[in-house]
């Protein structure tokens, strides 16, 4: 009896081993359902404005403005307080209720009827976005075992990054039937996303503690908001006028207070260990740089091609599309495999130097006739392999090593620093772009613009070299980390079932 009972061990190990892998890539796939919804909508809707304006009788830019910053600016502002109340509560109840809050407010925001009413929807739709982005990734991160963390946090955010910069082109495409279907497009993927996490998705339990700093939670919360309206309304407002330098000098102060009350508070809102853990404080730094670097690359390639070439926001979307495509080819199939060899840190180096080169290239081949494939494609193949290989990696090294009960939290920070990172980078080229006037002083206009954005994606990737070292990574890495993190969400190279 001995002898026969013991071989059957291993099958079982090996089928509990792949039932978990399948749990894991259930989950991932339904909370980056989620995901896509918020990420997509930071940057569908601008193509969408000059229609909305017409069709709701708001000609002035400056009032259409806010439906896109109002969703910004409180998105941003909510991510760290919501981050902290998910992990008091179980992750999927405040996933569930980010996903229907979010799918609420675009079916609201597609029936809006003014744009008074269409911005106050769209500050519901940011509220249920920075509910649903914390827990998504606290649900990945609890059901995912250690060892496979990495490689799950690198599809979120390669998934999150590509749904971002692929807006401009869903969004075209929609436009052509109706600015409506930039929200009402939202319906079916959240409802999915509802349908099957509410059978899919596991409990994964709260940490009981007391609650977080209200004080604390309102500073934060009034900072980041300010913050970012004064990044985002400081090019139509003027960087020296009272509204601008008030909104500025307000968000400091309130930053400034609350630092010093996570300094001093007995419970405060951020754990003050968290920034002791060394490859979430670089991740950190290295997620808010090089966010600065990309929200200018983006903006300034739609500019580029709306502006100065004048073409339409669908022929831009298709335009910018291959750079997304990128995303996911170097996130899931080099990244890994680069992380455990050289270490998170390079990899970062490596890709915000390929991501430089990619502004460098625009900043030596603009012209103010288009060139698509000599001028504009180069640089968004550079680009889009510099973002797979350094957004993910530094989202995936922060995350992977957060305690497991400040795994909604760490990640809402993270991601706080992205949102005020991309701001930061809008603020960074209207300003270095001024307002040139002649052909010849358009083009030297975006080539500081892009020299720019390339200093500042090196100063990222300096951030990266240093703050996350090889060898810490490499020896916390298991082999298993390098596969591929498609094989996360459950493809296969032919396209057919999961295994």
């Amino acid at each position: 009896m001995t002898n026969l009972s013991q071989p059957s061990s291993p099958p079982t190990a090996s089928r509990s081993d792949r039932d978990a892998r399948r749990r894991e890539r259930s989950v991932l796939a339904i909370v980056c359902a989620g995901v896509v919804l918020a990420s997509l909508d930071l940057f569908i809707v601008n193509v969408a404005l000059p229609q909305i304006g017409r069709d709701l009788g708001a000609g002035r830019l400056a009032g259409l403005s806010w439906i896109l910053n109002a969703y910004a600016i409180v998105y941003a502002a909510f991510l760290v307080v919501f981050g902290r109340l998910a992990d008091r509560y179980p992750r999927e109840r405040g996933f569930a209720l980010g996903v229907a809050v979010f799918v609420a407010a675009s079916a609201a925001c597609a029936a809006a009827s003014s744009v008074p009413m269409l911005v106050a929807f769209r500050v519901v739709q940011a509220a249920g976005a920075a509910l649903l982005t914390p827990t998504s990734l606290g649900l990945v991160l609890a059901t995912t075992a250690p060892e496979r963390r990495h490689a799950a946090v690198r599809a979120w955010t390669a998934v999150g990054g590509v749904a971002a910069a692929l807006g401009p082109v869903v969004g075209g495409l929609l436009v052509a039937a109706s600015w409506r279907w930039v929200f009402l497009v939202n319906v079916p993927i959240g409802l999915g996303a509802l349908a099957v996490g509410s059978r899919r998705l596991p409990r994964v339990a709260g940490h009981a503690g007391p609650a977080p700093d209200a004080v604390g939670a309102a500073l934060i919360t009034a900072g980041v908001g300010l913050l970012t309206l004064g990044l985002v309304q400081g090019g139509s407002w003027g960087w020296v006028t009272p509204r601008t330098l008030g909104a500025l000098a307000l968000s400091g102060l309130a930053l400034a207070l609350f630092t010093a009350r996570v300094l001093s508070h007995r419970n405060p809102l951020i754990d003050r260990a968290l920034f002791r853990v060394r490859p979430f404080t670089g991740a950190s730094v290295v997620a808010l740089l090089f966010s600065v670097a990309f929200g200018a690359m983006l903006l300034s390639r739609v500019l580029w091609l709306q502006g100065v070439w004048h073409w339409s926001p669908l022929l831009t979307g298709l335009a910018i599309a291959p750079g997304p495509v990128m995303v996911p080819l170097f996130s899931f199939g080099v990244a890994g495999r680069m992380i455990v060899r050289f270490g998170p840190g390079r990899v970062i180096a490596v890709g915000s130097a390929i991501f430089a080169a990619g502004a460098v290239w625009w900043a030596l081949a603009a012209g103010l006739t288009p060139d698509y494939a000599g001028e504009m494609l180069p640089g968004m193949l550079l680009t889009g392999i510099g973002v797979g290989l350094t957004l993910p990696t530094t989202m995936a090294s922060g995350a992977s090593s957060l305690p497991a009960h400040a795994f909604a939290t760490g990640s809402a920070v993270v991601n706080m620093l992205r949102q005020v990172g991309l701001a930061i980078g809008v603020a960074v080229l209207i300003a270095v772009l001024g307002s040139p006037g002649s052909g010849s002083a358009i083009v030297l206009a975006y080539r500081r613009a892009n020299l720019v954005t390339a200093a500042i994606a090196g100063l990222a990737g300096a951030a990266g070299l240093v703050l996350l070292p090889a060898v810490r990574r490499r020896r916390a890495l298991a082999p298993e980390a390098a596969e591929p993190a498609v094989a996360m969400l459950g493809a296969t190279p032919a396209g057919g079932e999961p295994g």
